[in-house]
């Protein structure tokens, strides 16, 4: 089942960074928003079992933080 777990969660950060590529006309806060909220789903989803409670909590924090992550440029 761990095997299961870590193809699912690598396919997922794979396909959030594929989608992200897209996002060529966010600002930076914008896509701090969506990396956030994208890494807090898989990482919500893999503590909490799968469960869509998990996923959907992550994601939310995730995108907090994502959103108020300061960048230097």
């Amino acid at each position: 089942m761990k095997t299961i777990k870590t193809v699912i969660v690598t396919a997922s950060l794979a396909t959030a960074a594929l989608g992200l590529t897209g996002c060529a006309g966010m600002s930076q806060q914008d896509r701090n928003t969506a990396i956030g909220a994208g890494a807090g789903a898989v990482i919500g989803g893999a503590v909490s079992g799968g469960s869509a409670l998990g996923t959907v909590g992550g994601a939310a924090v995730g995108g907090v933080i994502g959103n108020q992550v300061k960048t230097t440029h």
